[in-house]
C-alpha cells in the first residue's frame, strides 16, 4: 500500500486477515490436525478472504511444534496462484535469522506469481528458535537485524548490489534477480513493545505495522508519533507512510458466542506461552475484559468489532488493520464463519466511516 500525498484522494482504509497457522490440540477434544489438513484449511481461509475482498493476508514465520509455517513465502506462493487480488505479505518475516538475499527472491517470486500483490512484513521475531537452528548469536539480536535489513533495501532497491557487513560474505557488483512486479517491493517493520523499533521504521521511511495484543490501545498512541516524528525529522512525509495495527480477535453472531467460542483456545496457546515467558495464567475474566472497547481484543459481534476498530482509528490514524483470529487451532467452520462476518460486515462498515471521516474535513 502506497500512502497518497496529503492533498491527493485518500486510499481506502484496508482491512486484513493474518495467521500463525496454529496447529495445537483441541482443548476439548485433545485432538490435533495433521500439518497437511491444516495446512489445507489455510488454503480455504485465504481463498475466501480473497473472494470477500479483503485486502490483504498474512503468514508469520515459526520453528516450533505449535506452527506449520516455517517458510511463509512458499506458503505464499501456493496461495498466489489460488486468489485474485488480495495482497499476501509475511507476518513476519525474522529477517534477523535469514539471508536477506533469499528473502528477496521468495518474495520477489510471490510478486511474480501473484501478478503484483507480494509483501515482506520484516521482524525480529517473538520467539528465538530461528537463531540457534541457523547458527546466530542471541547476544546480536538487534545488531543481526539492523544490518540485514540494510542489505534488503540495498537488494530491493539495485539489481546490482555492492555491500559488506559483519554477519555475511559481502556482494561486489553481483546481480539479484528475480525482479519483482512492484518496484519497489513494499517492505513492512514490525514493531512490538520497541521504541527503537518505531523509530527505525520512520527514519528509513518504511511502512509499521503495529502489534497490539496486550493493554489498553491508548498507551501504543506515543508509538505511532515516535514513528512519524522520526520519519519527519529524516525527510519523509508522514503522511505518505501507512501505519497498520494488528491485533488479536474474533467474530460470531453475538458477543456471549464470540467469547465462549474464543477462550479455550485463546487461554490453552496464551498460557502456554505464558509458561515459558513467566507471564500469570489468562483467566475469563481477563479475556473478556479485553474484549471491552478500550481492550486490546478486537472480539464479539460484527458491530462490536467495527466499533473496535474505528475507536483505535481515532487514537491512530491508521491505514489498514490485520486481525489474527486463529489463536490455537480453532475449528475450521468455525473460522470460516468468522471471516465471512468479517469480510461482509465489519470490512464494509469500516471502510464506509473511515472514508466519511477522511472527507469530511474537505467539505465546506
Amino acid at each position: 500500500m502506497t500512502k497518497p500525498h496529503a492533498d491527493s484522494p485518500a486510499a481506502p482504509f484496508e482491512l486484513g486477515l493474518f495467521t500463525f497457522v496454529d496447529r495445537t490440540p483441541d482443548p476439548r477434544t485433545g485432538e490435533r490436525l495433521s500439518e497437511a489438513q491444516r495446512m489445507r484449511n489455510l488454503m480455504e481461509e485465504i481463498e475466501l478472504a480473497d473472494q470477500l475482498g479483503l485486502d490483504v493476508f498474512g503468514v508469520g514465520e515459526h520453528h516450533r511444534d505449535e506452527y506449520v509455517v516455517s517458510a511463509p513465502a512458499v506458503v505464499l506462493a501456493a496461495a498466489a496462484v489460488r486468489t485474485h487480488r488480495i495482497r499476501l505479505t509475511s507476518a513476519v518475516t525474522v529477517l534477523s535469522s535469514d539471508d536477506p538475499v533469499r528473502v528477496f527472491q521468495a518474495f520477489a517470486t510471490v510478486d511474480l506469481l501473484s501478478g503484483g500483490r507480494a509483501e515482506i512484513m520484516a521482524g525480529r521475531g517473538s520467539f528465538i528458535e530461528s537463531f540457534p537452528l541457523f547458527g546466530y548469536d542471541l547476544r546480536e539480536y538487534d545488531v543481526l537485524f539492523a544490518e540485514k535489513l540494510d542489505l534488503l533495501l540495498q537488494v530491493r532497491a539495485s539489481e546490482r548490489v555492492t555491500w559488506s557487513g559483519t554477519h555475511r560474505p559481502p556482494l561486489r557488483d553481483l546481480p539479484v534477480y528475480p525482479r519483482p512486479v512492484q518496484d519497489p517491493l513494499p517492505v513492512w517493520i514490525a514493531v512490538g513493545g520497541t521504541p527503537e523499533s518505531a523509530v527505525r521504521a520512520g527514519t528509513l521511511g518504511l511502512p509499521m505495522a503495529l502489534a497490539i495484543i496486550g493493554g489498553m490501545p491508548e498507551r501504543f498512541a506515543p508509538f505511532v508519533e515516535l514513528y512519524r516524528d522520526a520519519a519527519r525529522q529524516a525527510g519523509h512525509d508522514p503522511a505518505r507512510l501507512p501505519v497498520s495495527i494488528n491485533s488479536h480477535g474474533y467474530l460470531a453472531e453475538s458477543r456471549r458466542t464470540a467469547l465462549d467460542e474464543a477462550f479455550p483456545y485463546h487461554e490453552r496457546i496464551m498460557n502456554a506461552i505464558g509458561r515459558e515467558r513467566g507471564w500469570p495464567p489468562l483467566t475469563k475474566t481477563q479475556f473478556e475484559a479485553s474484549a471491552d472497547l478500550r481492550g486490546a481484543l478486537a472480539l464479539g459481534e460484527p458491530e462490536a468489532v467495527v466499533e473496535k476498530i474505528l475507536f483505535q482509528h481515532e487514537l491512530f490514524s491508521h491505514d489498514r488493520f490485520m486481525l489474527q483470529m486463529t489463536i490455537g487451532s480453532m475449528p475450521h467452520a468455525q473460522v470460516m464463519r468468522a471471516i465471512e462476518l468479517y469480510g461482509t460486515q465489519v470490512a464494509p462498515a469500516v471502510r464506509e466511516e473511515v472514508a466519511r471521516r477522511v472527507a469530511e474535513p474537505t467539505r465546506g
